[in-house]
């Protein structure tokens, strides 16, 4: 299983503040969680840029697995920072994300692909994956893709729905899954095919049922847009692909990975910090607790597709509209602090 990979050492660290200045010494203060109240686990307390309060990593919600590079705002300062909703007007939706013109034999081909891969019972007992299914309602997918690009606006990345390769970091020829430690298993030609028509229908702006919304303690989350099949596939983790070795200080608490090679050196990661889709902004679950794996409703998988590795989120189960996704951040690595999720 893939998981999210936890940088070891945080670039920043604020666990005191210094009191108003009385003549040239400035005094030592310690500073408390405003949450909790305490000023234990000094390495993981942060102070707001903003108001100069103390707040723990786990007290936060959402939380923070790693103290992050650069300001940082409290949630009082930062709600004066609300998301600004993107703008719904089609041109604009067409051009964030790239959408190409479709034609009705294209609509045609997909209702065959669809209607050959039968019921739900069918697919289960085969094992084999599922398109999404997009919403029919235009305006309805417009509001959709709007969601998701006022999150990647908000946080300053743009729209991709593929690996990407970039100057200075892993070229495309290091990505061979057979370097996978262990071996990785292969998708099939089926489940190959509906990989490719979710593909072709997002390059179409026929995107999946799903809706990017603000939550106070959970930041952006994901929730289904209407009622989605076990076993469907929801989308790609996207990104940057770089070597892990690049990124063990990097502060991005939304790094997957790739690749896990038993030469540590050729492992690969995927960075969705500048570019991503939909994926970065879907949950984990806690699991430490009974409550939080009963929120999973995704599966993350590694698969060899065509000799390169991909990292698929699936639903595990039947999803009804307005739930929201979550899936398990760490699969079998146990390397991500999920302990302190809602």
């Amino acid at each position: 299983m893939a998981a999210a990979v936890s940088p070891k050492t945080p670039f920043r660290r604020r666990t005191q503040a210094r009191s108003p200045r009385a003549g040239k010494e400035a005094r030592i203060v310690e500073i408390e969680c405003e949450k909790c109240r305490s000023g234990d686990s000094a390495d993981e307390l942060l102070l707001c840029d903003g108001c100069d309060m103390g707040f723990h990593l786990y007290c936060l919600r959402p939380i923070l697995a790693c103290v992050p590079y650069g300001p940082w705002f409290c949630p009082s300062c930062s709600s004066r920072r609300r998301p600004r909703p993107f703008p719904l007007i089609q041109t604009k939706i067409v051009d964030f994300f790239r959408i190409q013109k479709s034609t009705g034999l294209e609509r045609t081909e997909n209702r065959k692909r669809r209607k050959r891969q039968g019921g739900l019972a069918i697919a289960k007992k085969k094992r084999r994956l599922l398109p999404y299914n997009p919403s029919d309602d235009s305006v309805r997918r417009m509001e959709q893709m709007a969601s998701l690009a006022t999150a990647l606006t908000t946080t300053g990345a743009v729209f991709s729905d593929n690996l990407t390769y970039c100057s200075g970091m892993a070229p495309r020829s290091t990505n061979r899954a057979f370097l996978e430690q262990g071996g990785m298993q292969i998708l099939s030609k089926e489940d190959n095919e509906a990989l490719n028509l979710c593909k072709m229908m997002m390059e179409r702006g026929e995107c999946p049922p799903l809706l990017v919304v603000f939550d106070p303690r959970e930041g952006f989350t994901v929730e289904a847009d209407r009622f989605i099949k076990d076993l469907t596939i929801i989308t790609e983790y996207v990104g940057d692909v770089d070597y892990l070795d690049n990124r063990e200080n990097d502060d991005g608490d939304s790094m997957m990975t790739l690749l896990s090679a038993a030469n540590p050196s050729k492992s690969l990661v995927i960075c969705p910090d500048k570019r991503s889709n939909i994926a970065r902004f879907i949950n984990g679950i806690n699991n430490y607790t009974p409550e939080g794996k009963k929120k999973q409703n995704l599966k993350c998988v590694r698969y060899n597709v065509d000799g390169e590795c991909r990292v698929l989120l699936i639903a595990n189960r039947d999803i009804a509209r307005g739930e929201r996704l979550y899936y398990d951040y760490n699969g079998q690595e146990q390397e991500y602090p999920t302990q302190h999720f809602v």
